[in-house]
C-alpha cells in the first residue's frame, strides 16, 4: 500500500464584521478593478463606511457580497442590477431561515 500525499501550507485571514478593508484591499481580495467595486457601491450592493473611495472601509460581510456579485456577473452573465436583486433575495432567504430555526427551537 502506497500512501501518496502532499503537505500543503495555506495562509489565510479571518475577516469578521468589524474588519475594515480599504478599497485597495477589497480589490485585491476580489481580483477586481476599483471601477468594478465603485459600481457595486453605486448600485447599492455594497455600503462602505466613509464618504469617498479613499476613505471607504468595507467589512468581511461586504467582501463576501462583492465576491458573490462579481461571480454572478462572470459566471451567469447577470447584470449589476440583477446581482443586487439576487443578493437582496439571498439576504431575505437567510433571514427567513434564521426566523424559522428560532420558531422551531433549533
Amino acid at each position: 500500500m502506497t500512501t501518496d500525499f502532499q503537505l500543503v501550507s495555506i495562509t489565510g485571514l479571518i475577516l469578521e464584521e468589524q474588519t475594515g478593508l480599504s478599497l485597495d484591499d477589497l480589490c485585491r481580495a476580489c481580483a477586481a478593478q476599483a471601477d468594478r467595486i465603485i459600481e457595486l457601491v453605486n448600485e447599492g450592493v455594497l455600503a462602505p463606511a466613509g464618504n469617498a473611495p479613499d476613505d471607504w472601509r468595507f467589512t468581511g460581510l461586504q467582501l463576501q457580497r462583492a465576491r458573490v456579485a462579481l461571480r454572478l456577473e462572470a459566471d451567469l452573465g447577470v447584470n449589476l442590477a440583477g446581482a443586487a436583486l439576487a443578493l437582496e433575495l439571498l439576504d431575505e432567504l437567510d433571514s427567513i431561515r434564521t426566523r424559522l430555526r428560532l420558531f422551531e427551537g433549533k
